[in-house]
């Protein structure tokens, strides 16, 4: 199990596909998004407890939260059957979103590595891409990495996703 946190725009998808290029054994990836996009639409019987504000700020509730820990718990099911898993994520509580993503992930080797990207390229790549959100990268470069404990970290600012891959590949190769 492979956890990738990083901002909007860090870059992770990206490492993520070149992970699976490089290394031997099948990576599932999933992500947030994936969580989000599954979400059934807002409607007045039900909320899902996400909001994506206009300038790029992700306010969650209680909603989401229990939403968040049922799919937690299916990526540690996944990973438990002896699959591959790498997960692309915004842990946006920093450790507190840590210790949530740690405890259903108990008892599976998971290497926990921190994307890093300068601000101003993750928001010109963040503004180079009509899907995202404007102001996402911005708000989330510095909380999602706030008291995070991590096993290696890369940066997308120079190093282009294969170098990032390659670290990460040689890294997980080690244990």
């Amino acid at each position: 199990m492979i956890v990738l946190n990083g901002a909007s725009s860090s870059g992770k998808a990206s490492v993520i596909l070149e992970l699976q290029r490089l290394l031997q054994r099948p990576l599932l990836a999933f992500g947030v998004d994936t969580l989000v996009a599954a979400l059934p639409p807002v409607s007045s019987t039900y909320e899902p407890g996400i909001v994506f504000g206009p300038d790029g700020v992700v306010a969650v509730g209680d909603r989401f939260r229990q939403l968040e820990h049922a799919w937690y718990q299916g990526l540690a099911a996944i990973a438990r059957d002896d699959v591959g898993v790498v997960i692309d994520e915004a842990l946006l509580g920093g450790r507190e979103s840590q210790d949530r993503l740690g405890t259903a992930l108990r008892g599976l080797r998971v290497v926990w590595v921190g994307v890093r990207c300068d601000l101003d390229v993750a928001v010109a790549r963040e503004a180079a891409r009509p899907d995202r959100t404007q102001g996402m990268a911005a708000s989330q470069a510095m909380i999602v990495h706030e008291g995070v404990r991590y096993d290696l970290q890369v940066d997308t600012t120079t190093n282009s996703a294969l170098e990032c891959a390659t670290t990460i590949a040689a890294y997980v190769g080690d244990r």
